[in-house]
């Protein structure tokens, strides 16, 4: 057998194994919270950080360099910068070689096809892409590169629900993936609407928090768009959305924000007034009320009941 038919084979017989073991590269806080979800599904669990030394973890063993056997899944949590990322890949392949490890990526902006550049083995490239506070928002989603194969994402996907998440799967790479998508086009209207004095922040809130929210978390986007009829929905459309703000621009006013210090909770002053509040409870509220609204959604919200579930269609 060569080598090229030896490492394919290998290739093949790791492509659909369950993840056993995985390598963080950082730790801050979003290393720390997965470190925790890779290790209650039973993985065996490693962060590499310059700090190493100073750092525990019930469960997750610490070190500084990386390691001489490659993990099932090397994921990095490095910052946002697509060169940062870049480098922490090449070092895992050339550490590793033809290993048949997964390269997983924990971006939640950059393109996929821009990180894919350069790699020995784009197949590798997998992203997967957390929401804070992780610990508790059950969604994650899963984002193949160019390259990468159907079965790499549902090998993550069937570590993810092992670890109890609810892994969402996109087969093909896309900036933003679904969520960022979705939250960031109403961004974009929201700001337009303030910036030109049609409506205030809090308004906006209000309107997510009592009506958009609310009704998402009962029947989602699209289902309750078949549930209140279609014809209603097309004549919504064929009204609203010639008149929705549409450039390929991030607005200014968040931008113009930051550049004056005021960058929201940390700073004390944002889209909102925080002088006076400890940032540190604010975000402890916060997710305290996420946690018990998941909770309660996990519980009594229309998914729940069987009886009116109806079946998935492929629209493609």
């Amino acid at each position: 057998m060569t080598t090229t038919t030896a490492t394919t084979a290998r290739q093949q017989a790791s492509s659909t194994k369950p993840i056993t073991s995985a390598l963080i590269r950082g730790y801050g806080l979003m290393g720390k919270a997965v470190a925790g979800i890779f290790k209650a599904a039973g993985l065996e669990v490693t962060v590499q950080s310059g700090r190493a030394a100073q750092l525990s973890q019930p469960g997750v063993k610490f070190v500084a360099e990386l390691p001489d056997s490659a993990p099932d899944l090397f994921l990095e949590l490095v910052p946002e910068d697509l060169e940062t990322k870049r480098a922490v890949f090449r070092e895992a392949e050339a550490k590793w070689g033809d290993a048949p490890f997964l390269l997983g990526t924990g971006t939640s902006g950059l393109d996929l096809n821009d990180l894919a550049k350069g790699l020995r083995r784009p197949e590798r490239l997998v992203a997967i892409h957390f929401y804070m506070p992780a610990e508790q928002i059950p969604i994650v989603e899963i984002g193949a590169g160019p390259a990468t194969p159907r079965e790499s994402v549902d090998r993550v996907a069937a570590l993810l629900e092992r670890a109890g998440k609810l892994p969402l799967k996109l087969y093909k790479p896309v900036v933003g993936f679904i969520a960022n998508r979705l939250q960031h086009a109403i961004l974009h209207e929201a700001y337009w609407m303030i910036t030109e004095g049609i409506c205030s922040a809090e308004e906006v809130d209000l309107a997510a928090a009592r009506m958009l929210g609310p009704r998402m978390c009962a029947s989602g986007l699209i289902l309750q768009k078949d549930i209140s009829g279609l014809k209603v929905n097309r004549d919504a459309q064929r009204a609203i959305v010639p008149h929705l703000f549409h450039n390929n621009q991030p607005n200014r006013l968040p931008g113009e924000l930051f550049g004056k210090g005021e960058s929201g909770l940390m700073a004390g002053k944002g889209f909102y007034d925080w002088a006076g509040l400890d940032p540190a409870q604010v975000r402890k509220v916060a997710a305290e009320e996420l946690r018990k609204l998941i909770a309660f959604l996990d519980r009594e919200t229309f998914p729940n009941s069987e009886k009116v579930q109806p079946k998935p269609r492929d629209l493609g």
